[in-house]
Formats: structure tokens, sequence, C-alpha cells
């Protein structure tokens, strides 16, 4: 049986909690003897969720028992954290097999000097000053969660799901995670290196409504003619204008949105589909498949053929 021991704080995000709980909780409700899970708080006292609600612990931390699995949710409670907490995840985090935060739940590992020279990510919005405060962390704001060695990182809260998911597919196989996922009503798995941001959300929406409607005609058509000239006679404007207006409004040049749009319809075909490599590269606009696996390689570090071996259902493969 793993052991899963939950810290808590004061002003803890709620879901962080009970997302992966119930996850754990699920795979132990169907095969018993698989997890203990239990909570515990500084001393032991009930602690306010940000959301108001109130959690009660099973332990003071004094008192937990040593864990298999040591999580640490996020919320705004990581932002002034007791300094004890931090000392005891100093102490206590290397001798978990598995340490693992969902969402904020990085800075207290951070601040206690667990993620130095390793890769891990955040919440989006918290990702620069993670880098900034630490770094000997390499953070990468892209995936939904990270995992290097023994400790695990996600990003925001329902990605704790996600990586909770992974860890119990780890622990009892595939048929486990899928029965938890069914029960819990959420895919099986998101690809730990899927974006936090769609193309659409990554970028700013344009103001001016010709840019707007470019900016839509890009995700709508990955497979058509999206050069700058294209595009800026469909904005009605001057190639250089429409390049200047594009990256002002929505933060990121005409060809990086194209890319990322473009790879993303890529991605979600390899995910869900059974269609040829070939028959992709050329519904995503990418000509060629060697146009789409240097695309792969280069973002994601695998080719079309591996990525789709990892991510995708058995059902399509």
């Amino acid at each position: 049986m793993r052991t899963v021991l939950v810290i808590l704080f004061d002003d803890v995000q709620s879901l962080d909690v009970t997302g992966p709980v119930e996850v754990f909780a699920g795979a132990e409700a169907g095969r018993a003897g698989s997890y203990r899970i239990l909570t515990a708080s500084l001393d032991g006292a009930p602690v306010r969720t940000s959301s108001g609600l109130t959690l009660v612990p099973d332990h003071a931390l004094a008192d937990a028992p040593a864990p298999h699995t040591l999580l640490v949710p996020g919320g705004a409670g990581t932002r002034h954290l007791d300094p004890r907490l931090t000392d005891w995840l100093r102490e206590h985090g290397p001798r978990a097999e598995r340490l693992v935060s969902v969402c904020t739940g990085a800075i207290p590992l951070a601040t206690a000097g667990l993620l130095d020279g390793r890769r891990a990510t955040t919440h989006w919005a918290y990702c620069d000053k993670l880098a900034r405060d630490h770094p000997a962390i390499d953070v990468d704001p892209d995936p939904i969660y990270v995992r290097d060695g023994q400790v695990s990182t996600s990003a925001g809260v329902t990605s704790g799901i996600d990586l909770a998911l992974a860890l119990v597919e780890e622990d009892l196989g595939r048929d486990a995670a899928l029965m938890v996922a069914r029960y819990l009503v959420v895919f099986l798995r998101r690809p730990g290196n899927q974006a936090q941001f769609s193309a659409q959300l990554a970028a700013q929406t344009a103001q001016r409504e010709p840019l707007r409607e470019v900016q839509q005609w890009i995700t709508e058509h990955p497979d058509a003619d999206l050069s700058v000239e294209s595009l800026a006679t469909r904005a009605r404007l001057s190639p250089r204008h429409f390049a200047r207006a594009f990256q002002a409004e929505t933060g990121m040049t005409p060809g990086r949105y194209v890319e990322r749009v473009r790879l993303e319809h890529a991605r979600r075909l390899m995910e869900d589909t059974a269609d040829g490599i070939e028959e992709i590269s050329r519904t995503c606009g990418y000509g060629t498949p060697e146009a789409m696996r240097r695309a792969f390689v280069r973002t994601l570090g695998s080719a079309p053929a591996e990525y789709r071996r990892r991510f995708s259902p058995a059902s399509t493969r």
C-alpha cells in the first residue's frame, strides 16, 4: 500500500487537494490496498481554503507517517507559508519516494530547495516569478505537468488531476487509471507536455476586427496559405503593417501563431485519430511528413510516430 500524504495550510486551493485525492481514492476503491490517503497540517488544526471551505486534517505533520507520495497543493497560502512548514519539507521531502506539487505548490518545494537542478512547472501566472526567484530551477512554462525523476510538478488546478492519473497508471496500470477517469468523467491522459494554453489562449485577442478575423481564419484553416502576404491581404493591410500590428495586438508574430496552431491541430489528430502521418501533415498545412516531423522534434522533443505511441489511446494506434 502506498501512503499519499497531502499537506494542508490556510488559503490552500481546495481543488488542488480534492482533485488528486479523488483520483487516488477512486483507484483505491477499484483495487483495495493500493493507496492510503492522509492529510496533515502543521499543527493538526483545521485549515480554511481560499474558497472558504474548512478541511480537517488527519494528523499534525510531526505525527504523520512517512509517505510514499508527498503532495503539496497550491493556492494563495503558498505565498505566506509558515517557515516551519518549509523546514519540514526541507527535511522530509527527500525521504518520500515521490514528491508532487500541484499548481503553486511548486513554490514551497522551491523554497525548500527541493527543485534545484530540476525541470519544473507551475501555474502559468507564476512561472516567471518562480524562475526569477529560483534560478537553479529549469522552469518550463508550457506543459501541464513535468516529471523529473521522483519529483513531479503540475500547472493550474485541473492539471493536478492529469498528473494524479499518470501516477496511478504508473502504479497500477492503464486499466486502473482508465476506470478512475471514466468515473470522474475526465480524459484518461492529457499528455504532460500538452501546453497550458491553446494557441488561441496563448495569444492575446486582437483589438481590431480584421486581425481577430485573421486569427479565427488561421485556426479554422491550418492547411491554407498562411504566409504573411496572404494573411495581410485578408486583413486588407500591407504585409509590413500587418506583421507589426499582429504582433503588437496578439503578443506574437504571425509566423509563431501559425506554427502553434498547426502543431496543436496535428497533436490532436495524432492523439485522437488513426489518420496516417502523411495525411495529417497535409491537413495541418505542413505539406510533407518531414516538415511536420521537424516541428514535432523541435517543439516536443519527439517525432510524430513516437508521440502517437506514447499519447494516443490504444484504439487509434
